[in-house]
């Protein structure tokens, strides 16, 4: 395994590539992907949808060996190959990727969200059930109130409340994209579960049958 100093590196020299901004267009094909992980293997769904009709266009999955162990902070060196295997079975590639995880809103900035935008050079979201890092005040009970993360003084995502009376989810961007476009797909993706639909469909097809 790479030494965590060397992994630590890693993480910080892609970091600054991450860049922030509003997206440039709206985007056509949204995907979103989750891994899953049994018997020393890492196996990888994506799900494509169609914005804004929110249609599921299409299904892609890759299974790779699980190399890398559990890390906090270090999930998409466990994760990425996979990814990438099954974004790639894609005939056509996705304009926006909603990642289950974490964006900016990590020790280093560099969440599997950014890691997977930066590398490939797609606009990408993070969308996480739990925190990592930062601090936040409870946002309001009802769907689409949100608060700020704020991690060393800078916001980096957001506690969005994708349903009335349910727990929030943290939001923060990926690569290429703003927090209020952040927010946006995801609670656009949100009409009746707690986690956007891409993902939802993602963690399905990820899971061992």
């Amino acid at each position: 395994m790479i030494p965590l100093p060397d992994l630590i590196a890693i993480q910080e020299e892609l970091a600054r590539r991450v860049r922030i901004a509003r997206l440039e267009e709206p985007p056509r094909l949204v995907a979103g992907v989750d891994a899953a992980y049994k018997n020393g293997v890492v196996r990888a769904g994506v799900a494509v949808f169609s914005w804004p009709e929110r249609r599921l266009v299409r299904r892609a999955s890759a299974e790779v060996p699980e190399e890398f162990p559990y890390m906090p902070g270090f999930l998409s060196f466990r994760e990425l190959p996979a990814l990438l295997g099954a974004l790639g079975k894609l005939p056509e590639r996705p304009d926006l990727i909603l990642v289950d995880g974490q964006g900016i809103a990590h020790p280093r900035g560099l969440g599997i969200a950014s890691h997977l935008g930066v590398i490939t050079g797609i606009p990408t979201i993070g969308s996480a059930k739990s925190r990592l890092i930062g601090e936040f005040r409870e946002p309001g009970p009802e769907r689409g109130s949100w608060e700020p993360l704020f991690y060393r003084g800078r916001r980096v995502g957001a506690v969005l409340r994708t349903r009335s009376g349910v727990r929030p989810v943290f939001v923060s961007p990926g690569h290429l994209v703003s927090l209020e476009d952040a927010i946006e797909f995801v609670l656009g993706f949100c009409t009746r579960f707690r986690i956007p639909e891409p993902v939802r469909e993602a963690d399905r097809i990820s899971r061992f049958t």
